[in-house]
């Protein structure tokens, strides 16, 4: 495959789950050669079975080629990871045969919070994440990682302009709600059934202004204590499973 193409996965149970997703087109297998445990060979057999090249390397050369990224003795190399979804978003929302649970993150940088964001998606069964194509994270080998296999699973969608992809799904009948902590109601408060995008800030700043005009409600997570706000993924999860619970969706 041509340079630039791929990419790698590090960790016994991110390795695993791109072998067993066939899509994802793991096209080589490295392996810490002093490595021959259980869990080890397991990946290994289910990598010959795919018809994935094998190679042993020595420590220091798996963790040369890993550059800092946590392989636990395996690395994958797979085709680079792009949103498994159609072309655009407007299609993907044509052909959803249900009302639409969105998340959208408003320039997240930190690949470590879009990672534990896409595993909270994931988990709370979001139909797909939107994020800017500027000034934000994209997929990179940390981002699976973190995510421990919702890379591979939620629709992903780099938009150009997130402030006209906005409209378009206001257009198609989607509510947008904006976390922001000075929102005059709670998030508890919001109607969040139906067609919905849940969009969050930064790390630090918060929404945009041009993303917080957008918005057609502002809400806020309750806080109690002496600290100022959550991390973002924190937040996700807190918005998206109350929007889980008004949709009746406790038990999916």
């Amino acid at each position: 495959m041509e340079k630039g193409k791929t990419s790698l996965i590090g960790g016994l149970h991110d390795v695993r789950l791109a072998l067993k997703k066939r899509e994802q087109g793991v096209v080589e297998l490295f392996v810490d050669q002093r490595r021959d445990d259980k869990r080890v060979a397991e990946i290994a057999a289910l990598a010959a079975e795919r018809g994935v090249t094998v190679t042993r390397l020595p420590r220091a050369e798996l963790d040369r080629r890993a550059a800092g990224l946590r392989h636990q003795g395996v690395l994958a190399s797979c085709a680079r990871i792009e949103a498994p979804a159609p072309v655009t978003l407007e299609s993907f929302l044509e052909n959803l045969a249900h009302e639409p649970l969105l998340l959208v993150l408003d320039g997240v940088q930190d690949p470590h919070n879009l990672g534990a964001c896409l595993r909270t998606a994931d988990a709370a069964g979001v139909d797909a994440v939107v994020v800017p194509r500027d000034r934000a994270c994209g997929i990179t080998p940390v981002v699976s990682r973190v995510a421990a296999g919702a890379a591979h699973s939620v629709p992903f969608f780099t938009v150009t302009n997130l402030e006209r992809t906005m409209q378009m799904l206001q257009e198609r009948g989607v509510w947008i709600t904006g976390a922001a902590d000075d929102a005059s109601q709670s998030v508890f408060q919001c109607d969040l059934t139906g067609p919905v995008a849940l969009v969050l800030g930064a790390e630090g700043g918060g929404l945009r202004e041009l993303t917080r005009r957008r918005c057609d409600f502002l809400a806020r997570i309750p806080m109690k204590g002496s600290v100022e706000s959550l991390n973002v993924s924190v937040a996700a999860g807190v918005m998206l499973y109350e929007a889980l619970r008004q949709r009746g969706q406790e038990s999916r």
